[in-house]
């Protein structure tokens, strides 16, 4: 058993995702090589100092391209707001490091095609973090499709609905921020249900949007934390939102499949709440990540007085990952899929085998987002092999 040292760059929300998967990982999981916290890095000396104690890292650092340079860091893990994406993860793959880079992969198109570029010639392995995919249920599903349990796919409806920033006092916080987050819920909420929909029924053809921007003017932020800051005070300046608070676009699939997707963060009442549906000839199912180890389904082929969805409750330890956990029943929550994600990329390392999502899917999905956005720009259905 060999360590790989990890090199963290972000220490907030996702920083704390990742650093909780590490520490779990080689507890339930029969993993190959020993997973080590070495070093975690921020910009704020402080706070990356007590982060570093916090989460079990050995040592901290300022200097992201320090950080890079060392002999003895084997991955670089980035969760750093999406505008710090492509600098770290070409320079890492340059260095030969191997990358975990949370989503959206980049800004837009042209620099995630960089990364993916960048990621590929150097031969390193490259993992995106679309953390949905690894949702016990969600592996349902996909084995079920491939199964031909819906048998041709028809439909796919997909929403992610948040209410976290109705308050018109919530500060402009970076996710509201154009050149640091790219756009809005479209990005932060719509790249996950976009990659599912890639990874359930097939790659999207074309788009047609519409977006609005409810608030368009917030007070500058004070401190932020995860999802939360600091109110409106009297000195705060105001200052426009360039982002989307919510979007909702058409598409077709390649497979000749219809579907929708809705991403806001002005639903009241849904806090974290990702759902898909998908209808086929034979069946349909549904998925609801606040019950997220429940997969519904739908049988056409069942006898006419037994029809209706069943609840199929993923946590029995045939399904995917679930052997790992608690015995039948005991449901498992939303870090866990930061573990299962993680036991696939150090896995593909170890033994060297290819792992997915990797940089491919996040550049699929920055397609897809650039054509909604064009589209919503234009006032047109856009090809998403368009987008260049």
């Amino acid at each position: 058993m060999k360590d790989i040292n990890v090199g963290l760059i972000g220490y907030k929300f996702m920083g704390k995702a990742h650093s909780n998967a590490f520490s779990m990982l080689p507890m339930f999981f029969n993993v190959t090589d020993n997973i080590v916290r070495k070093v975690i890095c921020g910009r704020d000396e402080k706070s990356v100092s007590s982060a570093a104690k916090k989460y079990g890292f050995s040592e901290h650092m300022t200097s992201w391209k320090e950080l890079i340079k060392r002999v003895d860091i084997h991955v670089i893990d980035i969760t750093a707001p999406s505008d710090f994406h492509k600098e770290p993860a070409i320079a890492a793959a340059e260095a030969k490091k191997h990358i975990f880079c949370e989503k959206p992969l980049a800004l837009n198109y042209a620099d995630a095609l960089m990364m993916y570029k960048a990621a590929n010639e150097a031969g390193i392995k490259h993992q995106i973090g679309f953390n949905y995919r690894y949702v016990p249920a969600i592996m349902l599903a996909k084995k079920m499709i491939e199964q031909n349990k819906l048998g041709r796919i028809f439909h796919f409806r997909g929403a992610f609905l948040q209410d976290w920033i109705m308050d018109p006092d919530f500060p402009k916080v970076w996710r509201l921020d154009k050149k640091v987050a790219g756009s809005g819920s479209l990005g932060d909420l719509g790249a996950h249900v976009v990659d599912l929909a890639r990874f359930l029924v097939s790659d999207i053809e074309k788009v047609s949007a519409i977006s609005e921007t409810f608030i368009k003017q917030r007070p500058s932020v004070q401190e932020m934390t995860g999802l939360s800051a600091q109110k409106k005070n009297a000195n705060a300046i105001m200052e426009e939102v360039d982002v989307d608070d919510a979007t909702i676009f058409l598409m077709k699939f390649t497979n000749g499949a219809l579907g929708t997707i809705e991403t806001t963060r002005f639903a009241g009442g849904h806090k974290n709440d990702m759902y898909f549906e998908i209808n086929g000839e034979k069946g349909s199912m549904k998925f609801y990540f606040e019950r997220m180890n429940e997969l519904l389904y739908y049988n056409m082929e069942d006898e006419e007085e037994y029809k209706g969805f069943r609840l199929i409750q993923a946590s029995e330890g045939i399904h995917p990952y679930m052997q790992s956990w608690w015995p039948a029943g005991h449901v498992i929550g939303y870090e866990n899929t930061f573990v299962h994600e993680f036991y696939e990329f150090f896995e593909s390392i170890s033994n060297d085998t290819n792992t997915k999502p990797d940089f491919y899917d996040g550049l699929k999905c920055s397609q897809v987002l650039d054509a909604v956005e064009l589209s919503i720009k234009e006032n047109c259905w856009v090809n998403v092999n368009s987008v260049r």
